[in-house]
Order: C-alpha cells, then sequence, then structure tokens
C-alpha cells in the first residue's frame, strides 16, 4: 500500500497507522466491557445497548481528525517522511474535526440530546486551549477532509458521513459543555471517561485493565486465618457484612482496619487513600506479601523511585499501569484521585474509573478543612454515580458525618474501640524546653518521643540535648531532611523502638500518621484534640497502661509553637477546655472518640475560623466554573503546597559527578541515575526558599539551595551561605 493511502496516528514510541490505533483500542475496549460492562449498565440512564454502540463509535471515530493533511505531515516529518501536497497550512487540533464525520443518521442515532454526548466526548478528548474557528474548520473540510472520506472508512473500520458540514460545531462551544444538570451527565462522563482510559492505555501500550481473577475477601480471609492464625475481628466482619453499601468505621490503631477494607472490597475494583506518602508505601509493602504486586499499585508524587529502590521486579510496568489506573487494588494519595470536584479539563476520566470501582479514605481526620471539604465534596458526586466508599478513621469529626446526612448520603457505621487504657495523662502549664532535664532523667532508661509543631523547635530542642555530652542516645526527625536521610531515620526510628535501649527521639507531626512506632513514654506541645490523640498512638501503641500512677504523656501547655499557623489557634484553645478535666487521669479511646466529636460539632465550631474555611472551601466547589482548570492546577489546589524541589548546595557538590552522569544517560541507567539524584532533594515551599535558590542545569523543577545542610539536622533554612543571588 502506497504511503499516501495510510494514515499515520503516531510516531512515539512506535509508528502506528489509525487503523492500528484503532484496532488496539477496540481491543481494549471489549476487554472493558467484559470486566466491568455489568458495573457500568448499573449507573449508565439510557438503554444499556445503546451506550455500548455509542462508546464504541465515540473510540472509532475520535481520531478521524487526524487524517487532515497539515497533521499528517508533521507527523511524517518525524519520521524524516515527504510531506502530502496540500494547499492548506493552517494548524487546527485533529480533535475540532474529527466529529465532522459521525455518521448518525447510518447508526439510527436523531436524539439532538444523544449527539451531544458523542459530539463533546470527540470533540473534548483533548482539552485544548486554542479557540474554535468556524470559518478555518469550514475551510479544512471543504478543502482537505472531503479528500479523505473513503480512505477514512477503511482506517476506523466504520461508514464515514459523506457530506461534511461544520453544524457540529454548535455542540461544542463553552456554553454547551455538559455539566451536572444535563439528563444524561452520568452517561457522558463515563462515555468520555472511558474513552481517555481506553485510548491513553493504547497508547501506552498496556491493558485498559491489569485485572486477574483474585478476590480480596478470599485471599485476605485466608491470610487472616492460616498466615495470622485468627479469626476475623468484629471490624473485619462488619466490613464483610456491609460489603454492598457505604461504610464509616472509627477504630483504634492496631484493630485490623485494613484487612478490614480489603474485605469489604471483595471482587472488586478498588483505590485505597492514605494521607501520607510513607504510609502508603509501608501498606503497599505488606498487602503485596500475601496479594503479590501484580494486582496491586502504587500511585504518588514519588511512587516511582520508591518502587525502583525497593527493588521490584519490572518497576517501571508497576508505576506506568499505576499512572493509567489499570491495576485492581490502587494505593494512593488524595491529590492523585479526588481532583475531580474542582471539574478540571479532563476530569471525566478519574471520575468515570472512581464511579464503577470502591473507594477508601483512611485517616480523614489527618486533613485540613479544606482538603476534607473537597473529599466530601467527592464522596458525594460519586455517591450519585454509583460508587462506594469507605471512611476509616480514629476519630471522626462531627462535621463532616453532618454533611453526609444533609446530603442523604446513606451508609453504615461501625464503632471498634480498643478496650483496653493505654494512657494517662498530664498537663504541664511551662514551656516544653523548660524540662529539657526531666525529659533526659527519663530519656536514660525509657523510650522516649518528643512531638513539637514546628521545625524550629524541633531543631532548637535537639540541640539542647545532643550537646549533653553524658548523653549520646537523642535523635531528630522532621520533613526537611533530604529524602535519603530522611528514609535512614525513618528506619532507625522504627528499629529504635523495637529493640532494647533507651534514648529520645524529637519528632514534628510527621510522625503522627506516617510511622507505627511504640514508645514508653509521650513528651508533646499542646494541639488540636485530633492531633494530640493521634500522637498518644505513638506510645503504648497496643499495650495497656501498667505505670502504677504515673503518666505516660506529658503535655506542656505554655506557648506552644505553630499556635495560629500549624494550628487553628481557636480549635486549639478549645481543645484544651475539653482536655483540662482529664488532667492527671487515665483517657479511654471511647472519650476521646466523644471529644473530638464535640470539639468538631457545629455548636463547638461556630464563628471559627476552621468552620470558615471548611464552609467556604465548600461554597467555591459548589460555584466553581467547570473546565477552567488543568490537571496539574487543580492538583496544587488540592495538596495545599507551593513547594520545590531542591538539592542543598553542599551535597550538590559533592555529587557533581552523578548530575554530569545524567545527562548523557540513556533508558533504564537514567531512571537509576534520577532515583538516585532524588533521594539527594527535599521540597520546601517557595516563600521559605526563593531568595536562596538557583537552576539547576537540564533538570526540570530541580533546584540548589544554597544553605547548609546537616544530616543529623537536616536543612538549616535560617542560616543561609553567603551567597549573591
Amino acid at each position: 500500500m502506497g504511503e499516501e493511502n495510510i494514515i499515520l496516528a503516531k510516531t512515539r514510541p512506535n509508528i502506528e497507522t489509525l487503523k492500528e490505533h484503532t484496532e488496539k483500542l477496540i481491543k481494549n475496549y471489549l476487554e472493558f466491557k467484559n470486566l466491568f460492562g455489568n458495573r457500568i449498565e448499573e449507573i449508565i440512564k439510557i438503554d444499556k445497548e445503546l451506550f455500548w454502540q455509542l462508546l464504541e463509535l465515540v473510540i472509532r471515530y475520535h481520531d478521524a481528525g487526524k487524517a487532515y493533511t497539515p497533521f499528517q505531515n508533521k507527523l511524517r516529518a518525524v519520521i524524516g517522511k515527504g510531506k502530502l501536497v496540500s494547499d492548506i497550512k493552517v494548524d487546527i487540533p485533529h480533535n475540532f474535526l474529527s466529529p465532522a464525520f459521525i455518521y448518525f443518521k447510518r447508526f439510527g442515532i436523531n436524539d439532538d440530546d444523544i449527539k451531544k454526548i458523542v459530539i463533546q466526548a470527540v470533540g473534548y478528548h483533548h482539552e485544548k486551549d486554542k479557540e474554535i474557528d468556524a470559518n478555518t474548520i469550514e475551510l479544512a473540510i471543504r478543502e482537505d477532509l472531503v479528500k479523505k472520506i473513503d480512505l477514512l472508512e477503511k482506517e476506523i473500520g466504520v461508514p464515514v458521513r459523506k457530506k461534511l458540514t461544520s453544524q457540529y460545531l454548535a455542540y461544542l462551544s463553552k456554553e454547551q459543555r455538559i455539566q451536572e444538570d444535563n439528563k444524561y451527565y452520568e452517561t457522558y462522563v463515563l462515555m468520555k471517561g472511558l474513552l481517555h482510559r481506553i485510548d491513553h492505555s493504547a497508547s501506552a501500550n498496556y491493558p485498559v485493565e491489569d485485572f486477574t481473577e483474585q478476590n480480596l475477601e478470599h485471599i485476605t480471609t485466608k491470610y487472616i486465618c492460616e498466615k495470622l492464625n485468627s479469626n476475623l475481628r468484629d471490624v473485619q466482619q462488619f466490613a464483610l457484612k456491609n460489603k454492598d453499601n457505604n461504610v464509616i468505621i472509627i477504630a483504634s490503631t492496631g484493630i485490623g482496619k485494613t484487612e478490614a477494607a480489603l474485605l469489604w472490597v471483595g471482587s472488586e475494583k478498588a483505590f485505597f487513600t492514605l494521607p501520607v506518602r510513607v504510609s502508603l508505601n509501608s501498606l503497599f509493602s505488606r498487602v503485596k506479601e500475601y496479594i503479590g504486586y501484580d494486582s496491586i499499585g502504587l500511585l504518588h508524587s514519588s511512587s516511582r523511585e520508591y518502587l525502583y529502590s525497593e527493588g521490584y521486579e519490572e518497576s517501571s510496568e508497576i508505576y506506568e499501569q499505576s499512572m493509567l489506573f489499570a491495576k485492581r487494588l490502587n494505593f494512593t494519595t488524595i491529590d492523585q484521585i479526588f481532583k475531580f470536584p474542582f471539574k478540571y479539563k479532563g476530569y471525566e476520566k478519574v471520575l468515570a474509573t472512581l464511579a464503577y470501582s470502591k473507594v477508601i479514605i483512611d485517616e480523614i481526620q489527618a486533613y485540613s478543612p479544606e482538603i476534607t471539604a473537597v473529599i466530601l465534596k467527592g464522596i458525594e458526586i460519586l455517591s450519585k454515580m454509583g460508587s462506594k466508599f469507605m471512611i476509616m478513621t480514629a476519630t471522626l469529626p462531627r462535621i463532616y458525618l453532618d454533611y453526609l446526612l444533609e446530603k442523604n448520603i446513606l451508609f453504615k457505621q461501625g464503632e471498634f474501640l480498643l478496650e483496653i487504657n493505654r494512657h494517662k495523662i498530664k498537663l504541664i502549664d511551662k514551656k516544653i524546653d523548660e524540662e529539657v532535664e526531666f525529659i533526659i532523667e527519663k530519656a536514660k532508661t525509657k523510650k522516649v518521643l518528643i512531638i513539637v509543631n514546628t521545625i524550629k523547635k524541633a531543631v532548637g530542642l535537639y540541640e539542647k540535648i545532643a550537646e549533653r555530652k553524658e548523653f549520646e542516645n537523642c535523635y531528630l526527625l522532621h520533613s526537611l531532611f533530604i529524602h535519603r536521610d530522611r528514609a535512614r531515620l525513618e528506619r532507625e526510628i522504627k528499629d529504635f523502638t523495637e529493640k532494647e535501649g533507651n534514648g529520645v527521639w524529637i519528632t514534628t507531626q510527621i510522625v503522627e500518621a506516617s510511622l507505627d512506632v511504640d514508645f514508653d513514654l509521650l513528651f508533646t506541645e499542646f494541639a488540636t484534640l485530633d492531633s494530640l490523640f493521634q500522637r498518644f498512638g505513638r506510645c503504648y501503641r497496643k499495650r495497656e497502661y501498667d505505670l502504677q500512677g504515673e503518666p505516660n504523656i506529658y503535655i506542656f501547655t505554655k506557648e506552644s509553637s505553630g499556635i495560629g499557623s500549624v494550628y487553628d489557634k481557636e480549635i486549639t484553645e478549645k481543645s484544651f477546655e475539653l482536655l483540662k478535666e482529664f488532667d492527671e487521669k487515665i483517657i479511654n479511646e471511647k472519650t476521646k472518640v466523644c471529644l473530638v466529636d464535640k470539639l468538631y460539632s457545629k455548636e463547638y465550631l461556630k464563628d471559627t475560623e476552621f468552620y470558615y474555611k471548611f464552609k467556604n472551601a465548600l461554597h467555591i466547589l459548589n460555584v466553581i466554573t467547570p473546565y477552567e482548570l488543568n490537571n496539574s492546577e487543580a492538583q496544587k489546589i488540592l495538596r495545599k503546597i507551593d513547594s520545590l524541589r531542591v538539592i542543598p548546595e553542599e551535597i550538590f557538590e559533592k555529587e557533581i559527578k552523578l548530575i554530569d552522569e545524567y545527562e548523557t544517560a540513556k533508558g533504564e541507567e537514567k531512571l537509576n541515575l534520577l532515583y538516585k539524584i532524588n533521594q539527594l532533594t527535599v521540597n520546601v515551599p517557595y516563600y521559605k526558599c526563593k531568595d536562596i535558590i538557583s537552576q539547576l542545569d537540564n533538570m526540570k523543577n530541580t533546584y540548589i539551595i544554597h544553605v547548609k545542610y546537616d544530616d543529623k539536622k537536616g536543612l538549616m533554612l535560617k542560616k543561609a551561605l553567603n551567597y549573591i543571588m
């Protein structure tokens, strides 16, 4: 066949004709329909046969606009082929041209509303910022596309409209975009979202669903009974009984929540979220031991490096399939999947996937009120789409529960708390650094954990204690260590609590939900109740209180750092009012739950900044203009972090050879070097480093920061080197 008698679709990673590309999509479509057809049919609001017919047509027609000669010439130039002759030169995004070829009449489709969802699914399968120019498109149709009809039919495998017009453009104006009030909204989201999934998977040469026949209920039950030599616990039986319902579980640490969630997932696809990447990595590694990593994915901002560093076979493949949402069980952070309430350009891909999946939100109390508002709005949208959710938490703020009830979202709730008493508290009206001598004395015979609210306070305490020559067992952990040192310190703190010995670890709140550690005594600055109770869980994690009257939790209430910045001042003050009556008393698990419930009730939160932030975030989400943001903008808002990836100057100078090798490396070697370089970086808020950084050549989004670095203290932001920008 001559070169002019084919239509190119892609040149990377391989040259692919439109016919070859379309056939790959159809294969993915059929595999997906076989796996999840029944589940999709529960969601759609049109005839099921019509839906599958429309989805196949959307798939076949979506790239038809690539027949446009200027587009073909761009691809041909990439692979060194001569240009096709054409009098028309103007560049037009192919997705705006593809709907011109859809032959609705041939398929008996006359409903204008149905035509609209098909045209928009095809016309917006790439979300271009470029405006549609009707005159230019009419010219392209008249002078170029009409000549491609016969060839195009052979390439895409369906009849093409013989009399091409630009009338379809009426459906592609911004004012016409389909929104939630459209009667076919769910159908449109699924159609457009599944087109994205199927297309992206085919382009990456992966199946749209890498779905094994494993049933997580059976595997997890076998693991509990045979490997753990245990019967199903109450929380696990509750989850299993309610696997067809939305579920909220309030449970103590170490009670078997993870296995409960997997039992609830059963034979379905699921996304398991946690707020901290370290926790996700640990959970992924633990669960893969009895499920196998063929079925599970890991998706967060540094998951690729983690998979590679842990030596997983085919780590790149696991990462790519995780990015494509192809895995059966996906461990992920919120920012990867809960962007869709912002209705950013292309959000339908995520929403369509979650619609036929189950979603687990673990540790919801750890998020800010703004981010929790996004999660709850997302749950509201998913419930309308037919998805199922599970919320797992040690303490659930009442306003969040109230929101779900106000939206008439049905769920089953269970409370599973340890019956043992673990903690006796003592409130001390002093600053924590006023009791250094007392802390050191305790650390000579005990494993002591100090948690403070800011890095500045943590470093200051470390310097006070570590300078004591007669006391050597003092260690520091916070978020401003480079990845290599932070990973080492996280291993060391776990080893410290698991082995014989004594000493003190000083940390910030990063230890609250990310590390499974168990100390003898906790000394902490005051914070909000929910944060404090998370900290309690790092002391006597599963042990019963046995100290014969002495407290194991010391809480310092005077001039705590970070109040008003890290922690809401009003919520902290209200927390003190609720907690002060338990001074010198044992506080049980039920009491903790009740106190947090009361603290975060509307009555207590009225007129607070916290409540305003929560309600305002919900208001913004309710009035947001769809398609104003792109994917990365939505993710940035959800992360609520404007940070930069930096390498300390001293580290950079020591490892300059590594950077030079990266510039010329290729393939697997380049990936290996990238992992090693990332281990030298740390993320720093932009406002803290904007005046003391310089761009690192040949590495996107990576900077050199001109401050001292200490592998025991971390990045010394207040001690900038003598550097003139």
